[in-house]
């Protein structure tokens, strides 16, 4: 546990470098994807459906751990721009499946570009060791919030 000064000072904590590191580091995926047409969000929506086509939005919105609305907002946007197309259900009209277009998949080689291009922005200065060190320290500060394992979502 991290010992608490006289005089509190946030910014020597490590829940302020995180908050502060996780912002700049939002930022730049928002401009790495935004070089392809895409906002961060859209990116992960894509992602999950690159792994499983066909996802429920309130299956998509749980992997992401985001609220249905803001999930909803995201997949309108990926259909505005035809990377996704939305299916009724034959056997329940109350229920939907999201689905990638031809350009939702074809779009994956420039989102793995630009990904990659960022990965390595970010951690250029880290040797390998330091790279593992820092996924398995941000998956276990990940897991608290989500309460779920990294296996759990792939």
């Amino acid at each position: 546990m991290v010992s608490r000064p006289a005089e509190f000072v946030f910014e020597q904590t490590i829940s302020f470098v995180l908050a502060r590191t996780s912002t700049a580091f939002r930022n730049s995926l928002e401009k790495s994807m935004a070089t392809i047409g895409l906002h961060a969000g859209q990116a992960f929506v894509l992602i999950e459906l690159w792994k499983r086509n066909g996802l429920r939005q309130i299956d998509i919105a749980s992997q992401l751990n985001l609220s249905a609305p803001t999930v909803s907002k995201m997949i309108k946007g990926l259909i505005e721009i035809n990377l996704i197309r939305i299916q009724k259900e034959d056997n329940d009209a109350r229920s939907s499946r999201v689905f990638l277009t031809e350009k939702g998949l074809a779009i994956r080689a420039e989102v793995e570009t630009q990904w990659h291009e960022l990965e390595e922005y970010t951690l250029g200065d880290l040797n390998e060791t330091e790279r593992l060190i820092l996924f398995e320290l941000l998956s276990k500060l990940r897991n608290t919030y989500t309460g779920r394992d990294q296996e759990e979502d792939e």
